[in-house]
Formats: structure tokens, sequence, C-alpha cells
């Protein structure tokens, strides 16, 4: 017999080069006013270009990022398509286009179901298989236009997506409580918080931080009320 019909030999394929796949999902709805919706977009600009989770998407080797802006039911517009963010250059050339989306509509509801069905289609084109996907969506108010979340994960793909929410303090009824019970889902999925537009930024970075998944955000001093996770 010969040594090779004595060894077993196990090939392995290369793992996956991606660890995470994000879209964000960000408010346009009306109740949004320009300067709001300013604040996001300036906002996940510079979280996206914050030394600490530049860093952070560096260490992990590279994220697939996307994002779009949501308001009706037929109101979904592509911000940054899928690009992929292992640095401070392509952190920098995602928040230029930011920069460069502008705001599409001011004038429709808040259609929070369709904006999920809308994520969860986007997020199973991304062009590399990612060993989490996430949807981030960002808002501040409930469902008033069509389905709501329920339906959405009853009618798309959302088998193997984790959903997270960045809730925006102040109306009525409470967003906090209704993206708590109604739009978070999946394992380990959490609310962030941001008191109002003025905090929208450091919400956002300390919610790539935790997306991410680094000891970066272990290291951010905890908020009461701010974590929540599910």
């Amino acid at each position: 017999m010969t040594v090779l019909g004595l060894v077993s030999v196990t090939v392995q394929g290369p793992a996956s080069a991606c660890p995470l796949a994000l879209i964000i999902a960000m408010d346009g709805s009306s109740s949004v006013d320009a300067r709001e919706h300013a604040l996001q977009l300036q906002g996940l600009a510079h979280a996206l270009q914050d030394p600490e989770v530049v860093d952070a998407i560096s260490s992990v080797g590279g994220i697939w990022f996307s994002s779009f802006e949501w308001s009706g039911r037929y109101q979904q517009v592509m911000q940054v398509d899928w690009s992929f963010l292992d640095g401070e250059e392509s952190a920098k050339a995602a928040a230029a286009k930011l920069a460069r989306s502008g705001r599409s509509f001011n004038e429709f509801p808040t259609a929070l179901g369709y904006a999920l069905g809308y994520a969860a289609i986007h997020l199973n084109k991304v062009p590399e298989k990612c060993a989490r996907r996430v949807i981030d969506v960002a808002g501040d108010g409930v469902n008033n236009e069509g389905f709501g979340p329920a339906s959405a994960y009853h009618a798309f793909p959302f088998e193997g997506i984790v959903v997270n929410g960045l809730a925006i303090k102040g109306a009525k009824p409470d967003p906090v409580a209704y993206y708590r019970h109604s739009v978070i889902r999946g394992p380990g999925s959490f609310v962030e918080v941001a008191n109002n537009f003025d905090d929208y930024a450091s919400a956002m970075k300390r919610k790539l931080l935790r997306e991410v998944g680094t000891s970066y955000y272990t290291e951010l001093q905890p908020r009461k009320g701010v974590q929540d996770l599910r």
C-alpha cells in the first residue's frame, strides 16, 4: 500500500473573504425635514470615515456596504450600490457618493414594510457570499403606509438576515419601542437609539462598530437605555 493510501488528506477551499454584507436603509419620509435629512447623510458619511470605524472594518478584512433612502411604498432610491469597504480610501469614496445622492422625495409617508422588502431583495444581490448579512434600518417613526414589518418578514427572503434598528427619539407613537418590538429580527439583533437627529452620527458610529463586531464597541462608554439586545 502506498503512503497516499494510508493518509487521508482533506483539502479545504478558501474561507469566505467577506465577513459582513451591510445595507443601510435611511428614512426619507415626510416626517424628516431638510435639515434632519442632511444630518442623516452627514452622520452616516462621518461615521463611515471615523478612524475607529475604518480600523474596525480593516481589521475584519473589509465588508460589503450599500445604502438607500426610503419613504413611501414605491419610493426607495439607491444612494450607494454594493461597494467593498476595506480602508480609508474606500470609506471616503462611499461617503462622497452619499454626499452626491441628495434627497429624492420629501412628501411620502413611512412605508417601513416596503423598505424592508426592498432591502432583503437587494441584500440577496450582494456580489460575494458573506458570513453575516445585516439590514440596518433607521427612522423616526412607525409604519403608517401599506404592510408592516411582520408581513415583510413573511413575504420576502429574510432567511439568514439580521435586522437591526436605529431609532430616533421624539415622535408619538414612540419609535424606540416600535423598533424594539416590531422591527428588529434575528439572533443578536438590537436597537441603537439616537436622542435626536443631532445625535445621529454618534449613534451610527456605535451601531457600525457593533455590527462590524470588534473590540472597539466594548470600549465605548455604555449609556442607559441606548443598547437593547434581543
